[in-house]
């Protein structure tokens, strides 16, 4: 079923084809210092990215994604809540119309301008449409983009490439890309058992969400709108506005590393 962001086709209307999306697992959540409960017993998570396992960079009409080889455990993340080594397979981000909005996850109130996922999944399953079954099967690591006065440069090598992939169904290869150049300082984190936030919004994903945003400025924001959800032979219509409300959190825990 086609599904999108607008109000035909937008996220109140997924769960007509896609009930998971009404589940009680779902996400984005609004995170709230009130709610969460440190856990002391929660390990530093870790990445080690093999920078040639980077392949190409698109356009799919919803986001900008970069995909990586995960054919064998090249770039893995572990630690953290994970109970082993979970594989990169590929990364996209999530952004607004304007600065003020974009990120799908909200922290005590705050939207920021955008979300950055890098999505893993767990390869003691024998693919990756095998995991996306399973509760255990997905880890995604969240890290917020806020615009501000010092950018963060390794943005750059990502946002260089969006001229060759303007519209949807546009691809451009991006080898020799490490993704751990997009971390922030700190590795503080919240973790919480969730779903996608794209259907069929299956519920196999732990999330680890950032605590430190990466700084990001107006300009790099504005490449990312530049994008268009329409193919090459038809009208501009800008990528914007391609994250999903926050979700009923119900009674699950969120935990925090600090």
């Amino acid at each position: 079923y086609p599904w999108g962001y607008d109000s035909d086709n937008g996220p109140d209307q997924w769960h007509k084809n896609y009930p998971i999306a009404k589940g009680r697992h779902q996400s984005p959540i609004e995170i709230n210092n009130k709610e969460v409960h440190y856990d002391p017993s929660l390990l530093p998570w870790f990445a080690s990215y093999d920078p040639g396992a980077a392949k190409t960079i698109l356009n799919n009409g919803k986001t900008c994604r970069v995909v990586f080889d995960d054919s064998f455990d090249r770039s893995v993340l572990r630690g953290g809540p994970l109970p082993g080594v979970y594989r990169l397979r590929q990364l996209h981000f999530h952004w607004g119309s304007s600065d003020d909005h974009g990120s799908e996850h909200v922290v005590n109130g705050v939207r920021y301008a955008g979300e950055l996922h890098l999505l893993h999944w767990n390869p003691k399953y024998s693919n990756y449409l095998d995991a996306v079954r399973r509760t255990d099967g997905i880890a995604v690591l969240a890290i917020f983009l806020q615009v501000g006065k010092t950018p963060k440069p390794e943005m750059k090598r990502i946002l260089e490439e969006i001229n060759a992939i303007k519209t949807k169904g546009k691809a451009a290869p991006f080898p020799n890309f490490d993704p751990s150049i997009l971390f922030p300082k700190s590795r503080d984190y919240w973790t919480y058992h969730g779903s996608f936030t794209t259907p069929p919004c299956e519920e196999c994903i732990t999330w680890i969400v950032l605590r430190e945003p990466i700084i990001v400025s107006s300009d790099q924001m504005a490449k990312l709108r530049s994008l268009s959800k329409n193919a090459e032979n038809e009208p501009d219509l800008p990528l914007v506005d391609n994250w999903r409300p926050t979700q009923p959190r119900y009674f699950r825990m969120v935990s925090a590393s600090f």
